[in-house]
């Protein structure tokens, strides 16, 4: 275990090495046939090459996780369910503490569930190399307005579930697992406090994106409801993480299937909403009590 025996600084700059060589190695050969699927927009050829790109996209998981064994000591306490399958539709939601959350979803869930497919802030696209791979692996891109601006500019409005809508029309040809971070951003104490959120370790919870997805994907019939925690260390940046300073990670997912009740039209009514964003906060209030207990558990 090299934390063990280097500098935490000398350890963060190798993973990042590491982690930096991984995703150009396997950036190659998904940016090639995305441009394959591109230039020949064949449906059993599209359906051929996104089964190849999702496979290229499990082996860089797989080889960021050895990275991670091979660097860093960290206690993995996890429960979940043993009836996963890669045959079947999810729809993923979590809670949002770090980016480090992405990695560890990744690392526990990789070729247990389909691929993991996130709806991703526009301005994200322009990630070195990490966004164009998002786009070639058909990662929505969605660019958020806020009322005001939609107040100004209503030909707007409307946007967000079109992108959503198109999204999930690419997502019905094999079984993909659709992650929402429902609480929209990564929880701080000043975010917390802005909130005034009713929860102790969790900001308030957005049906939006959850609604959007049970409407227009009858493919998902299960939610892996996560619970993911850092009980040594609440506050920490991924430089941290590089250096090796998060020492334990507990994730918790439960099989929950999708109530009948919650199935309806998000987008035109408003019944459907309200009885979404009721079904969410219950979500989050059981969250927000596990959190407690795993707090109790370290």
């Amino acid at each position: 275990m090299l934390a063990k025996i280097i500098p935490a600084p000398l350890l963060g700059a190798l993973s990042l090495f590491l982690h930096t060589i991984n995703t150009f190695f396997w950036f190659a050969p998904i940016i090639v046939f995305a441009v394959v699927k591109l230039l020949l927009p064949v449906a059993q050829i599209t359906q051929v090459i996104n089964h190849l790109l999702n496979f290229f996209a499990s082996s860089w998981i797989y080889c960021n996780s050895l990275i991670n064994s091979l660097t860093k000591k960290i206690d993995w306490q996890i429960s979940i369910p043993q009836d996963l399958s890669t045959k079947q539709w999810y729809l993923v939601i979590a809670n949002h503490q770090s980016w480090v959350d992405i990695l560890a979803l990744q690392q526990i869930f990789n070729q247990k569930i389909p691929f993991l497919k996130f709806f991703l802030k526009q301005q994200l696209i322009w990630v070195p190399v990490l966004g164009i791979a998002w786009w070639a692996l058909d990662f929505p891109f969605m660019k958020r307005y806020t009322k005001s601006y939609i107040k100004k500019n209503p030909h707007k409005k409307g946007k967000d579930f079109e992108t959503t809508r198109k999204a999930c029309e690419k997502f019905k040809s094999i079984p993909i697992s659709i992650m929402n971070f429902a609480e929209g951003t990564r929880l701080t104490p000043t975010k917390h406090a802005k909130q005034s959120s009713p929860y102790q370790n969790l900001l308030k919870p957005k049906s939006g994106g959850i609604g959007y997805v049970l409407t227009l994907m009858d493919e998902i019939e299960h939610v892996l409801d996560v619970t993911i925690n850092y009980p040594d260390n609440k506050e920490f940046s991924f430089w941290d993480f590089l250096c090796g300073r998060v020492n334990t990670i507990q994730l918790h997912a439960e099989l929950i299937p999708i109530p009948s009740e919650i199935r309806g039209n998000y987008i035109k009514d408003a019944e459907n909403r309200k009885v979404v964003q009721q079904w969410i906060n219950q979500l989050w209030r059981e969250k927000d009590k596990k959190l407690n207990e795993m707090d109790g558990e370290k």
